[in-house]
């Protein structure tokens, strides 16, 4: 292990599509980058990555490149708006569970030479209860699940929540709400979801807070910028910037878990685990 800076991991992920999860990552990575946060998003959904096609960047190379050696990961960053830097997606870790111990030494290696001018890595899961996604999320330090107002989502994020308590012993689930047309509808979701999980699992959920709708979202994707980039004064703008100051004061770990080694070694541990 390194004796690099912590680094705080945190995966967001949702349980179904059309939650808004990966708008929110963009933005909640602008808004920390605007408090002068080293931020670094990773576009985790492997088989339909959009955070570059949602920033308009263009995009060269991949992590399926560091994987062949052919670049590091510093040559394959991308720059997005406030400073913050993103990670393109790979279909090259798709499968993870078939990376061979060299391309496992590669990823970490690459990731830990970063981990010296990094706050926070982002981790932008896909949809779902697939085992990238599991992986990816028990592996970090925080798990943000986002919530809309749809009977599916709730059902959703509950089975994905399940499945991370009783089977990979993750504890604890930060939540937001997103696209609520009321402040009490977002409690309401989280009450919902918090009252289901309190009857039958093991696990500690806590409200983070909610992005209300606006209509502004749908024009920044239209348009390939960041919210925050597009309407900052916005309703939904400066609820983000709300939640990224929470995201901000969450502790840091100083053991070994607040390490990138650590997550990325844990990250392909638990994809190896059913190989």
């Amino acid at each position: 292990m390194s004796s690099s800076r912590p680094v705080k991991v945190i995966a967001v992920t949702g349980g179904k599509g059309g939650v808004g999860k990966t708008n929110l990552s963009v933005n909640l990575s602008v808004a920390l980058a605007e408090m002068q946060r080293r931020v670094v998003l990773m576009d985790a959904d492997l088989g339909l990555a959009n955070v570059d096609l949602l920033l308009g960047l263009q995009t060269r190379f991949t992590l399926a490149d560091v994987l062949s050696g052919e670049r590091r990961i510093r040559d394959i960053l991308l720059n997005g708006p406030g400073g913050m830097k993103v990670v393109p997606a790979s279909s090259g870790v798709a499968n993870m569970a078939k990376l061979s111990h060299q391309e496992h030494a590669a990823i970490i290696h690459s990731f830990s030479e970063l981990s010296d001018q990094l706050d926070v890595l982002i981790i932008d899961t896909a949809a779902g209860i697939s085992d990238t996604v599991v992986s990816f999320v028990r592996a970090a330090q925080e798990v943000i699940v986002v919530v809309c107002d749809e009977p599916s989502s709730i059902t959703d994020a509950y089975a994905l929540i399940k499945l991370l308590n009783t089977e990979h012993d993750v504890f604890r689930f930060r939540v937001i709400a997103n696209m609520t047309r009321t402040q009490q509808e977002g409690i309401n979701l989280f009450n919902k979801l918090n009252g289901v999980c309190e009857r039958f699992l093991d696990a500690s959920l806590q409200y983070v807070g909610s992005v209300p709708f606006d209509e502004n979202v749908r024009k920044a994707v239209q348009k390939r910028k960041a919210l925050l980039e597009f309407a900052p004064q916005c309703k939904a703008s400066q609820a983000i910037r709300a939640l990224a100051q929470k995201v901000d004061s969450w502790p840091t770990s100083q053991t070994a878990r607040g390490h990138l080694e650590f997550f990325f070694e844990r990250l392909l541990q638990s994809a190896n685990v059913g190989t």
